[in-house]
């Protein structure tokens, strides 16, 4: 009888670890870059922000670097988009 409580024990044990391990883990993904870092984790990588400006009228202008390239994205208050790409 007390092999059988042992082993339950161990057992309990085990799986107390593991559902410890795997909320730690879940945790850890559901945290999301702090605002004043530069750039954010995408598939485990970083990604530069983008440098969004926001005007109170609901137009708004993204920067965005990726390597030697700029790419700028504006919106105007009316809804008209437009995208260019500079490279240097």
């Amino acid at each position: 009888m007390f092999k059988l409580s042992r082993k339950t024990l161990l057992i309990g044990a085990v799986a107390l670890v593991a559902t410890a391990g795997f909320t730690t883990v879940a945790a850890a993904q559901a945290q999301s870059t702090p605002k004043s870092w530069n750039y954010e984790i995408k598939n485990g990588k970083r990604v530069p922000k983008a440098n969004r400006v926001a005007n109170a009228d609901g137009s708004w202008r993204e920067e965005s670097r990726q390597g030697s390239c700029v790419t700028v994205k504006e919106r105007t208050a009316t809804g008209e988009y437009k995208e260019t790409r500079r490279c240097d």
